[in-house]
């Protein structure tokens, strides 16, 4: 039952999003599947997580778009969400649930606290940090750079980040209430914003060194776009393959490990 509530659900939420433009066709397809499992091999807490995470950022994607267009001319994908994407920020938590699924342990859970906090304070960074009246200052050398550069932090989207994690971990506590889980209510809100402010620093840093960016030829700009101005962009730094689909992915799998390192180091498990 809780699989054929988790289809149902899923598939109502997916198409309304395809409805409002904000998933493609096979990003709604990916979130049917995504959500399906962490319903039915999880719970409400692991589904419910996913989707007032995906809430939350789609509602922050489309506050101001005329403001933040510019800077999504230069960023890899657009707000509305593809495959890659929902993969990219869900695919890791469904693995996460299965595992918990197959070989119950709480370390599972936590794990996939922490990636949740992770792409939802990334996300929240960047949507906030972007209007930042202040230029972002580039992580590595804290120079002044260009507003939607990769690896650009802002004091703005720094508090996004921690904000959008705490959220994760408040929406977690709320959805676990009446179950054991929620006697961890303080350690749910200080890890998930520990597990999403770091998680999403990760991402930056990535951004800052490994992240494939390129130059379009025609106005100098630097993007992570391989075509811009419609003429295929030259590569400038970065590992070739290495796309912001992957950079979210491994910056949520950190976010994960910080999570369960916080909850083993703190809580003596």
């Amino acid at each position: 039952m809780n699989w054929i509530l988790g289809l149902c659900g899923s598939a109502l939420i997916a198409f309304l999003a395809y409805q409002k433009r904000s998933l493609t066709l096979s990003g709604a397809l990916a979130a049917v599947l995504v959500g399906t499992v962490l319903y039915g091999a999880g719970s409400l807490p692991w589904f419910g997580t996913l989707i007032l995470f995906f809430l939350s950022s789609t509602l922050l994607t489309k506050w101001k778009t005329n403001a933040k267009s510019e800077l999504e001319a230069n960023y890899e994908k657009t707000g509305r969400r593809d495959a890659g994407q929902v993969f990219a920020n869900g695919g890791l938590g469904v693995l996460l649930c299965l595992l918990a699924w197959l070989w119950p342990h709480p370390l599972w859970w936590w794990a996939f606290l922490g990636v949740m906090a992770t792409v939802n304070a990334d996300t929240w960074a960047t949507e906030v940090g972007g209007l930042s009246k202040r230029p972002p200052r580039f992580l590595l050398t804290l120079r002044q750079v260009a507003p939607g550069t990769s690896g650009g932090v802002s004091g703005l989207g720094l508090l996004a980040s921690l904000l959008g994690g705490l959220f994760i971990g408040g929406s977690a506590w709320g959805l676990s209430l009446g179950t054991d889980l929620a006697e961890h209510r303080y350690a749910l809100l200080w890890i998930g914003g520990a597990a999403g402010l770091f998680g999403s620093l990760f991402d930056s840093l990535l951004g800052a060194t490994l992240q494939a960016m390129f130059k379009c030829p025609v106005c100098g700009k630097e993007t992570e776009r391989r075509e811009h101005c419609k003429t295929p962009t030259l590569h400038l730094r970065g590992l070739p393959f290495l796309s912001n689909d992957l950079v979210n992915l491994a910056a949520s799998a950190f976010g994960g490990a910080v999570a369960v390192w916080c909850y083993i180091l703190f809580y003596n498990l």
